[in-house]
C-alpha cells in the first residue's frame, strides 16, 4: 500500500490522539503516506473531502500529540447507511480521486456498522476505542448466546443463559483505549466525593458512564464506594436497602456507584429516557439514574431512620448525587491508553499492509505473556442476524451480594491498572497544571494549527 486513510468517529475519548499516531508512526516505517479525514465519516461524505497529510516525508505532523486527549481529526457521530448505495458510490470516488488504497477506522461498534459497507468496496480495518470497554466478547462464541423475539409488535434481542464463569485468558479485546483513563478520573471523583458524605453524614450517589456494561462502575472500586451497581445484575432492593441500613448505623454516610445502564427489578433501565430516545448512533439515551435511585431508596428508607442519626433531617436530604460526566471521555491519558492505543494504531496498519479486510485490532491478555496484539474477523462479533451487541461485565466478575468485584473481578482489574499511571503522568502534573504560562497565556487549540494543514479535493 502506498496511501492510507485515517478517520475517527463516535464519542471522544482520551487514548484517540495516540492511537493515530501509533499508526502514523507505524506508516512512517512501511513508507505508507496517511492522511486525516476531518470529522469522521461526516468527512467522507463531504463532496470537498476535508483532509490533511499526517507525514509529509513520511514524517508525523507536529500537531500530532499522543499526549493529548481527544483528536486531532475532530469525530461525528455521522455514520454509513449500509443501504443507501449512493453514499458508498460517493466515497469511492473520493478514494479514487485521491488514491487511497485503504481505510482505517478508529472507534467503537457503531463506526465498525458503518465501516462494513465500505469494506466490499475497499479494503478496511478498525482500532478499538471507547471508555465503556464493550467492544470485545467475553469468549468467541458469545454471539451465539442471543435471540429474536416478537414483544407487542416490536423486534427485541434476548440474551440467553451463557458460560457461568469466564476466563480471562478468553476475552477478545480484554481493554479499549480509553476504558483506564476514565477509570481513572472515577475513581479520584468517588474519592473526593467521600470526604463530603462522610464530613456531613450523606449519602452519595454517583453516576457513571457505561451505557449497558458496567466496566467502568467495576474499576471505580479503586476509589473505594461502598456499593457498586451495575448494569448486568438488576438492583435488588430489599438487599441494597439492607446494605445501605448497615453502613449508615457503622460509619454515618455511604458511597454508591451506580452504572447509567442500570435496570430494576422489572428489568427496565432506570434512566433510561424512553426505549424511543436515541442518540444518532441508535444507543437509548439515559437520563437520571443516580436520581431515581435516589428517590426510591429514601422513600424506603424513610424518614424515621435518618433522625434516629440525624436529628431533624428528612431522608431526601440525607441523599446527594453526583453524575461524573464528560470528564470519564476527556484530558490527557494515562499510560496504559497511551501505549496500547499506539500499539493498536500501528497493528492496524499491519493488518492492511498484510491484505486483510473488514477486520479488528485487539489487545489479548494471558497470564503467561500479559498483554499482547491480535486481530479477529470483524463479522466474528456479530451474531446471526449481523447484530454487534456491547459486550457486557461477565457477572463472575461481579460479587452480586457484597456489591462488590469479586475475585475474578479483581485478577481481571489489576494487569490493566497495576502500572497504568507512569512517573511522566505525576510529572506532567507537577510541572504543568499550575504553570505560570497557564496564567498568562491563553489556551492554543490544536485546531487552529491543524486548520493550516487541511486540504479539500478543490484545492
Amino acid at each position: 500500500m502506498k496511501r492510507i486513510a485515517i478517520l475517527t468517529a463516535g464519542g471522544d475519548t482520551p487514548a484517540l490522539n495516540a492511537t493515530i499516531y501509533g499508526a502514523v508512526e507505524r506508516a512512517n516505517q512501511h513508507k505508507i503516506e496517511v492522511l486525516g479525514f476531518i470529522r469522521g465519516f461526516a468527512g467522507l461524505l463531504d463532496t470537498r473531502a476535508p483532509h490533511v497529510r499526517l507525514n509529509p516525508l513520511y514524517q508525523t505532523i507536529p500537531e500530532l500529540d499522543p499526549c493529548h486527549g481527544g483528536t486531532l481529526l475532530g469525530a461525528s457521530r455521522t455514520y454509513i447507511d449500509p443501504s443507501n448505495r449512493e453514499q458508498v458510490d460517493a466515497v469511492k470516488r473520493t478514494f479514487h480521486a485521491l488514491n487511497i488504497d485503504g481505510l482505517l477506522c478508529i472507534g467503537g461498534d457503531g463506526t465498525l456498522n458503518g465501516m462494513q459497507p465500505l469494506s466490499e468496496a475497499f479494503p478496511c480495518v478498525l482500532a478499538p476505542k471507547t471508555i465503556d470497554n464493550d467492544l470485545g466478547l467475553n469468549y468467541i462464541d458469545e454471539p451465539n448466546e442471543w435471540a429474536l423475539e416478537e414483544v407487542g409488535g416490536e423486534r427485541r434481542y434476548r440474551r440467553l443463559p451463557g458460560r457461568p464463569e469466564v476466563r480471562l485468558a478468553d476475552i477478545i479485546n480484554y481493554a479499549t483505549p480509553g476504558y483506564a483513563t476514565a477509570v481513572f478520573v472515577v475513581a479520584q471523583g468517588v474519592e473526593r466525593i467521600r470526604t463530603t458524605a462522610e464530613s456531613h453524614r450523606r449519602i452519595a450517589i454517583i453516576e457513571v458512564m457505561g451505557r449497558e456494561s458496567g466496566y467502568i462502575a467495576l474499576g471505580s472500586a479503586y476509589g473505594q464506594p461502598d456499593i457498586i451497581l451495575i448494569p448486568e445484575v438488576p438492583l435488588d432492593l430489599d438487599a441494597l436497602e439492607s446494605r445501605l441500613r448497615e453502613l449508615y448505623s457503622l460509619q454515618k454516610h455511604a458511597v454508591i456507584v451506580v452504572g447509567e445502564g442500570v435496570v430494576g427489578p422489572d428489568g427496565k433501565q432506570l434512566g433510561a429516557i424512553s426505549t424511543s430516545s436515541v442518540d444518532p448512533a441508535g444507543n437509548v439515551m439515559f437520563s437520571g439514574t443516580a436520581e431515581h435511585l435516589k428517590r426510591i431508596m429514601a422513600k424506603r428508607l424513610g424518614d424515621d431512620f435518618f433522625r434516629m442519626h440525624r436529628r431533624h433531617e428528612s431522608a431526601e436530604s440525607v441523599f446527594f448525587t453526583r453524575k461524573v460526566g464528560h470528564t470519564q471521555r476527556g484530558g490527557r491519558p494515562i499510560r496504559f491508553d497511551r501505549f496500547y492505543a499506539a500499539q493498536l494504531g500501528g497493528k492496524a496498519v499491519d493488518l492492511l499492509e498484510q491484505g486483510q479486510n473488514n477486520a479488528v485490532a485487539t489487545l489479548q491478555w494471558c497470564e503467561e505473556r500479559g498483554f499482547t496484539l491480535d486481530s479477529i474477523d470483524a463479522n466474528h462479533l456479530r451474531d446471526q442476524w449481523r447484530i454487534i451487541h456491547p459486550r457486557m461485565l461477565h457477572t463472575s466478575l461481579y460479587d452480586a451480594h457484597r456489591f462488590q468485584p469479586s475475585k475474578l473481578g479483581c485478577q481481571y482489574l489489576m494487569p490493566i491498572f497495576d502500572s497504568a499511571i507512569g512517573s511522566e503522568d505525576v510529572e506532567f502534573i507537577r510541572d504543568e497544571l499550575f504553570s505560570a504560562g497557564s496564567l498568562l497565556n491563553r489556551y492554543q487549540s490544536k485546531n487552529v494549527a491543524l486548520q493550516k494543514r487541511v486540504q479539500t479535493l478543490h484545492d
